[in-house]
């Protein structure tokens, strides 16, 4: 879609390129565009770590499989500097989120109108109504988020069982005589961390894809002026917003194993 004010205005061009391909209505709504985006990366990164480790040797190893054993020997150390239980999901787990939340922030790095561009040429009405970008979409994030939050909730009563639980929620910290408070207390401290979690990589990841659709508003010999620096700053806010995602799933997931 064009910037140009002779063909849209400036309005609709951002609502463009701040709406989703919708399926459905209401609450059954689906998002197709960061539904198919996020399975598609998804596939992508298993599929090729996959391959890389069919292939890997003990001899010369190729590039593909240095960059593999330094990704994973990089969030390795990190959950070992961080996670302090004995739960052999935890580096996978953490391997997986922080490689598949970076695919996802890196579509952000696309043109903005470059499927716009290629869905015309190709007739595909599809290519030219998504947002490629699946994290600007608090669904998905929040989504995420609260799967964390599931597996907190899973690993707090493994490691402390359902009377442990029940008495760090009502006990803790002023007692049992104020349980209601300790109980409110403990309530809005659980659900803090999905929705700050979520929210946080939403946040960001929406600024910096505004900020590259009011840049591509502007006059073609400035957009690359503009766009290039913020480009290559970019890439380091979708990387530590990975990185940040990865390590409070850790974190959290830690704590709840630990007794106070």
């Amino acid at each position: 879609m064009s910037a140009d004010s002779s063909v849209i205005t400036t309005g609709a061009y951002i609502r463009h390129h701040l709406t989703h391909f919708e399926i459905g209505s209401g609450f059954w709504t689906f998002y197709m565009d960061t539904l198919l985006i996020s399975i598609i990366l998804g596939i992508f990164f298993i599929s090729f770590f996959y391959l890389s480790v069919r292939k890997s040797t003990s001899h010369i190893p190729s590039g593909t499989q240095n960059f593999i054993e330094l990704m994973f020997d990089f969030v390795d150390g990190q959950v070992k500097d961080t996670y302090h239980g004995k739960s052999k999901l935890v580096a996978p787990l953490a391997l997986t989120v922080f490689v598949w939340v970076f695919l996802m922030n890196l579509m952000d790095l696309i043109p903005v109108d470059l499927l716009y561009v290629v869905g015309g040429i190709l007739g595909i009405e599809f290519l030219q109504n998504i947002k490629i970008v699946p994290t600007t979409d608090p669904n998905l994030t929040l989504a995420m988020s609260f799967s964390v939050f599931g597996l907190i909730i899973i690993y707090n009563i493994m490691a402390k069982g359902i009377v442990g639980v029940l008495k760090e929620m009502l006990c803790v910290p002023f007692g049992p005589y104020l349980f209601i408070v300790n109980f409110s207390l403990k309530i809005i401290e659980e659900l803090a961390k999905p929705i700050s979690l979520g929210l946080r990589l939403y946040g960001n990841l929406y600024a910096g894809e505004l900020i590259f659709i009011l840049i591509s508003l502007l006059p073609w010999f400035i957009q690359w002026t503009l766009g290039g620096p913020w480009a290559i700053f970019h890439i380091l806010v979708i990387t530590i917003q990975a990185f940040v995602f990865m390590v409070l799933t850790i974190v959290y997931i830690s704590m709840a194993e630990e007794s106070h």
